[in-house]
């Protein structure tokens, strides 16, 4: 019974060592998922985060949460990105428009890269996507009326 005991702890540290010093241990290895952004917005019609620096087609998770008191229908905050050159000001310009569609024009969907909706007080939303490949800058707008054009715009910068 003895020598049984003794062959147990001998068994395990081979198993923990490995049989063959030739192979190296395998090591697992969790993938690190996208980089989260988090943007705060309120009712002072800032966003507390205006430029964002990513790498090529890096991992991105941006979460948007409205910070304010005032009702969504006359301070609500969302979060759009827009593809390269595009400007932002067309784009909110054309939102006042876009009521039926939370503020997002359907005619100018082709610009959007990503987007997060129309939040009202206390909520949070958020939107996980590659940055474009292509380096650059591209910008980001709160389309809600006024918004963009009192400053709450920024840009994704990719390097």
């Amino acid at each position: 019974m003895p020598a049984k005991l003794f062959f147990i702890p001998l068994l395990i540290a081979l198993i923990l060592t490995g049989c063959s010093k030739s192979e190296p241990a395998a090591v697992a290895v969790a993938p690190s998922g996208p980089r989260t952004i988090e943007i705060t917005a309120g009712d002072n019609m800032k966003y507390s985060l205006t430029r964002i620096e990513a790498a090529s087609g890096e991992a991105l998770h941006v979460t948007l949460t409205n910070t304010g008191a005032l009702p969504k229908e006359v301070m609500g905050h969302d979060w759009i990105l827009l593809r390269a050159g595009a400007d932002a000001e067309a784009y909110s310009r054309a939102a006042i428009a876009a009521k039926d569609t939370n503020y997002q024009p359907p005619s100018l969907a082709f610009e959007v890269l990503a987007s997060i909706s129309l939040l009202g007080p206390g909520q949070t939303g958020d939107v996980t996507f590659n940055a474009p490949v292509q380096p650059g800058e591209y910008p980001f707008l709160c389309s809600f009326p006024a918004h963009c054009q009192s400053g709450m715009q920024g840009v994704l910068v990719v390097r």
